[in-house]
């Protein structure tokens, strides 16, 4: 088992309808470029050309959202959990 990837909301419809992902990654970057060369144009909604994120989207290690940990350049461990959800905005 690698790294899950869960995803929520309209993405999976650049997914095929699924939901978890398993890849093999170093770091954030890594994944979201294997999930591209896999799923092509999904790496797109969740970042910009510079590799910065969206802020329509969300990305979670293992429950923290990695706005606050090391953006895109989080590394990653086996066994470790990736959640991208969209952001909720309200008023």
């Amino acid at each position: 088992m690698g790294i899950t990837v869960r995803i929520q909301g309209s993405l999976s419809n650049l997914t095929g309808g699924k939901k978890e992902i398993v890849c093999e990654a170093k770091d954030v970057a890594e994944c979201l470029n294997q999930l591209e060369t896999q799923f092509p144009g999904l790496k797109g909604k969740i970042c910009n050309e510079q590799g910065k994120m969206l802020g329509a989207l969300n990305v979670y290690v293992n429950g923290d959202n990695i706005r606050y940990l090391q953006g895109i350049d989080t590394p990653l461990k086996h066994g470790d959990e990736i959640t991208i959800i969209q952001a909720i905005a309200g008023g």
